[in-house]
């Protein structure tokens, strides 16, 4: 049985933007088969007031009416003739596709803490000696912690953390475990605890 209208979307011409649904798709396909100029340009002001009605909440976007004439134009596969009242993309850009883009690629001796550690254990070697490089040393041991503890779910040992932290700064920085204490880590998360003031 082929009844019209009864048929499956998979079954249908594939829609160029979803999001305004099939309807608004056939309004701007008959709106390019209309052969008077006038009556073109009347129904494509109509179908882009529409558009705006079915997208309610951005009207607050910045340039909502040239973005909405610019996927009109779209959808129209760039056939429809009329006096478009914004300046619209062209089916070159449109079909132009971007430059891949480099990606960095760092060789990363310990994957575990990243490249990003790696670049404050080369910190730590050449600081001197104070306040801000004690805390910049509290924060990297407690941020290796957490690496550590989340790629091997759940456990993080901290003599192997002192002992990379120093392997990595070729011994400059030594942790007392004794005197230094680790951040407690929330084993549901990997995030640290946070001491929390009771409400009363």
């Amino acid at each position: 049985m082929n009844i019209k209208g009864l048929d499956y979307n998979t079954e249908r011409e594939k829609l160029v933007m979803p999001e305004y649904g099939r309807e608004i798709q056939m309004m701007i396909d008959y709106c390019k088969a209309l052969d008077n100029r006038r009556e073109r340009q009347v129904c494509a002001e109509t179908i882009v007031k529409t558009m705006k009605v079915m997208h309610p909440q951005a009207t607050n976007t910045a340039n909502l009416e040239q973005k909405l004439w610019n996927h009109l134009a779209i959808m129209s596969n760039f056939e429809l003739d009329i006096d478009y009242p914004f300046e619209v993309t062209r089916k070159e850009e449109f079909l132009k596709r971007p430059q891949p883009l480099k990606y960095p690629m760092q060789q990363i001796n310990k994957r575990h803490y990243g490249y990003l550690m790696e670049s404050l254990f080369e910190k730590l070697k050449e600081m001197p000696e104070g306040a801000d490089r004690e805390e910049l040393i509290r924060l990297t041991a407690n941020q290796m912690k957490r690496s550590l503890f989340v790629w091997n779910r759940g456990t993080a040992d901290e003599e192997k953390i002192a002992s990379d932290l120093a392997q990595f700064t070729d011994g400059r920085v030594q942790l007392d475990l004794d005197e230094f204490r680790f951040e407690k880590i929330d084993s549901r998360d990997g995030e640290p605890i946070r001491n929390k003031k009771k409400k009363r």
